[in-house]
């Protein structure tokens, strides 16, 4: 019922407003001024990267780093996972969208950053070798709160763009963990110790799966998801994530 009526809210407004930027709200004068339900201010500002990152962990280094054994916020850590791409980092326009993802009446703009997400990433994400797609999943009580899994949406339009399967039930979350606000590495690891299990007659022997979140910080919820997939038998695990921390 809730997500019916924000699917209706949303569409009263793109009647009243047909050209109503997502993030920022602003009313362009005719749909070419619009790319993917944003205004073209916000989508340069959202999938234009000012910074290198490293490939492993996706974080903001500097432009002669040597990361071919990481960077300074992940070398010598053990992430759980191979590789890590970024739309780009936690700040601005794309904080923003995040931020508005996060309640139910922003699937629509989930939807359009996953699609976003592919055209200006998937180059990279298909040289990792990505084959099938799995969002972070919520605990079913936070999803019930909120209406939906923004993950699960950015990665359903991801996995459409990059032509890949797309498998949102197979990682479940079966431990209610608190929000991951813990001072260090080692206690936002031991907050999400165990919180994930395959779904029964998961099939995933050696391939290479995606894991797809909205937001990355130290890694520690995509590692753990990145452990459980790996002890299910994938061979690879990369992670896909619309903003680094």
């Amino acid at each position: 019922m809730r997500r019916t009526v924000a699917e209706f809210a949303r569409h009263v407004v793109q009647l009243l407003y047909p050209s109503a930027c997502l993030i920022c709200e602003a009313r362009g004068s005719d749909a070419t001024s619009f790319r993917h339900g944003v205004c073209n201010d916000c989508h340069r500002s959202v999938t234009t990267d000012p910074f290198p990152a490293c490939p492993w962990c996706a974080q903001t280094v500097g432009p002669h780093t040597d990361t071919s054994g990481g960077c300074a916020e992940c070398r010598g850590v053990s992430l759980g996972f191979d590789a890590a791409v970024r739309l780009g980092p936690y700040a601005e326009k794309l904080r923003d969208a995040v931020l508005r993802t996060k309640v139910l009446a922003g699937e629509g703009l989930a939807d359009l950053l996953g699609r976003t997400f592919a055209e200006a990433r998937g180059a990279a994400i298909r040289a990792a070798g990505a084959e099938l797609v799995v969002p972070v999943p919520l605990h079913w009580w936070r999803k019930w709160q909120r209406g939906y899994n923004q993950s699960e949406a950015v990665g359903r339009e991801l996995a459409a763009g990059l032509g890949a399967a797309f498998a949102p039930n197979l990682l479940r979350r079966v431990r209610w963990t608190p929000q991951q606000s813990q001072p260090t590495r080692e206690a936002r690891r031991e907050n999400v110790r165990g919180a994930f299990r395959l779904s029964r007659g998961a099939r995933i022997g050696g391939k290479t799966v995606l894991i797809v979140d909205d937001v990355m910080t130290t890694g520690s919820t995509l590692g753990e998801a990145a452990r459980t997939l790996r002890a299910g038998g994938a061979g690879r695990v990369v992670v896909a994530v619309l903003a680094r921390r």
